[in-house]
């Protein structure tokens, strides 16, 4: 038959996908639980007990769920195992896209808060 329909990993750049194994998933697994926990205690624990302002508290929350987001895309979304051209694509497009988020709710909040003295 014809040679030309065998494909190895290797042509198409996902050599290390195949070595996406139960360990690795159970070892990201226990990472996505450690932030959890460590979200849960500072919501419970911390913030309440006065030992960090809710502010500081945001801004931690915010790290950490883009870290578990990190994990989740790279691993279980098998971003990781991609090329780095659409790594980069996607990054950037994500990065963009809160960057508007952001700018439209702080010119949203001018606009309200501006259109109070009229």
């Amino acid at each position: 038959m014809s040679e030309h329909n065998v494909h190895s990993p290797e042509e198409h750049g996902h050599e290390e996908h195949a070595g996406l194994s139960k360990g690795k998933i159970w070892k990201v697994f226990g990472i996505l639980l450690l932030i959890t926990v460590i979200e849960f205690i500072i919501a419970l624990v911390l913030i309440p007990k006065g030992f960090m302002t809710q502010q500081i508290g945001n801004y931690v929350y915010i790290i950490l769920t883009l870290l578990k987001a990190f994990y989740i895309v790279a691993y279980f979304m098998h971003l990781k195992y991609e090329k780095l051209g659409l790594q980069l694509a996607l990054t950037v497009s994500f990065v963009f896209i809160i960057y508007f988020i952001v700018l439209m709710l702080t010119e949203g909040g001018f606009i309200f808060h501006h259109s109070q003295n009229f």
